[in-house]
C-alpha cells in the first residue's frame, strides 16, 4: 500500500468498464478490480439487440469489442478479489485477497449477488464463516473445513486449504466438472443452514449434515452490506440517487447492483454517471484542501 488512487472501481462488467473509460478520459489515477473475462453474465449472453451500435451480437462478440476499446485506452484490470471496503472519512481502505489498497473514492459495480444468504450465515460471520479461504487458512490448521463454491475458479482455494486442514469438504454450486485434489471430499448437495454455539460446528444440507469447524462461502459477487459496512440497501440493492451517490460520502454505485432493469445499456450509462460524479467529488476535495 504505497499509494492512494483517485478512484477504485470494483467490478469489470459493463458498468465498471464504462466507469473506467471515463476515469481514463478525465485523467484520474484509478485501479480497476475484476476478471480478465470481464463479466460471466456477458459472455454467456446469446444475442443482444438493445445496445446501440451492437445489433444481433453475442455476448462474446461484444466482450471482444469492449476488450479492444480497453486495450486502445491502455486500461488494465487488477485480478484481485475485493473482500471489504471501509470508509475512513476522506478516503477508503480496500481489503482484497492479495493486498490492501487505498482510494479517495469508490465505484461499486459488482453486479447482482444472486446467491441468497444461508440461514445462520450472517450470525456466524467471523465465527467460523468466511469468504476468503486463502486469507484465513492458517486458522484452520488440522481442522475440518467446508467450502461452498459458486465458481469453478475457486477450486484452487480448496486445493490450498487441503494442504493445511485435516479434512476439506467441497460443495460445488456450479455445473462444470470438478477437478480438485483427491483428498477433498466432494459433496453434491444443497446447503440450507449453518449451526453452532459460539462458533460454527455444523452445516445442514437438504440430504445430509456435515460436522465442520469452519465454512467458506465463495460467491462470484459479494453481498453489498458485507462489502461496505454502513451502506444503505433497498430491496437487496444499493440505494443511490440520480448521480449514483450512495449514503456514504465518496462511494458511488452503478449497474445491476443498484436495481432493475438488468440491461447492459442501462449499466453503461450508470457507470459513466458514477465516474463523472466521482471525478467531480475528487476535484471538489482538492479545491477545498487548496483553500485551507
Amino acid at each position: 500500500m504505497d499509494k492512494r488512487y483517485d478512484i477504485a472501481i470494483i467490478g469489470s462488467g459493463i458498468a465498471g468498464m464504462s466507469a473506467a473509460l471515463n476515469a481514463k478520459i478525465r485523467k484520474k489515477d484509478f485501479i480497476f478490480f475484476g476478471s480478465k473475462d470481464m463479466s460471466s453474465k456477458l459472455v454467456k449472453s446469446h444475442k443482444i439487440n438493445n445496445y446501440p451500435g451492437f445489433f444481433d451480437k453475442s455476448g462474446i462478440e461484444i466482450k471482444d469489442e469492449l476488450q479492444k476499446h480497453m486495450d486502445y485506452m491502455d486500461i488494465k484490470i487488477t485480478e484481485d478479489n475485493v473482500l471489504n471496503i471501509y470508509s475512513m472519512g476522506d478516503y477508503f481502505i480496500i481489503m482484497a485477497k492479495q493486498g490492501i489498497y487505498e482510494a479517495t473514492s469508490v465505484i461499486i459495480a459488482t453486479g447482482v449477488n444472486f446467491g441468497k444468504a444461508l440461514n445462520g450465515e450472517k450470525e456466524f460471520l467471523g465465527r467460523g464463516v468466511g469468504y476468503c479461504a486463502t486469507c484465513d487458512a492458517a486458522l484452520y490448521k488440522d481442522k475440518v473445513v467446508t467450502i461452498i463454491s459458486y465458481s469453478k475458479e475457486e477450486e484452487n482455494e480448496a486445493n490450498f486449504l487441503a494442504s493445511i486442514a485435516s479434512k476439506v469438504y467441497y460443495i460445488p454450486m456450479y455445473k462444470e466438472d470438478v477437478d480438485i485434489d483427491k483428498s477433498i471430499e466432494i459433496v453434491n448437495d444443497i446447503p440450507v443452514e449453518i449451526k453452532g454455539n459460539d462458533f460454527v460446528n455444523e452445516l445442514i444440507l437438504k440430504k445430509s449434515k456435515i460436522k465442520t469447524d469452519g465454512i467458506f462461502i465463495l460467491r462470484e459477487s459479494s453481498d453489498p452490506e458485507q462489502l461496505v459496512p454502513g451502506l444503505e440497501i433497498e430491496k437487496n440493492h444499493i440505494k443511490v440517487n440520480r448521480l449514483m451517490q450512495t449514503n456514504i460520502r465518496g462511494c458511488f454505485a452503478a449497474g445491476d447492483i443498484v436495481g432493475a432493469p438488468y440491461q447492459y445499456v442501462k449499466a453503461a450509462g450508470e457507470g459513466n454517471v458514477a465516474s463523472l460524479s466521482a471525478v467531480s467529488y475528487i476535484d471538489n476535495l482538492k479545491r477545498d484542501k487548496s483553500k485551507k
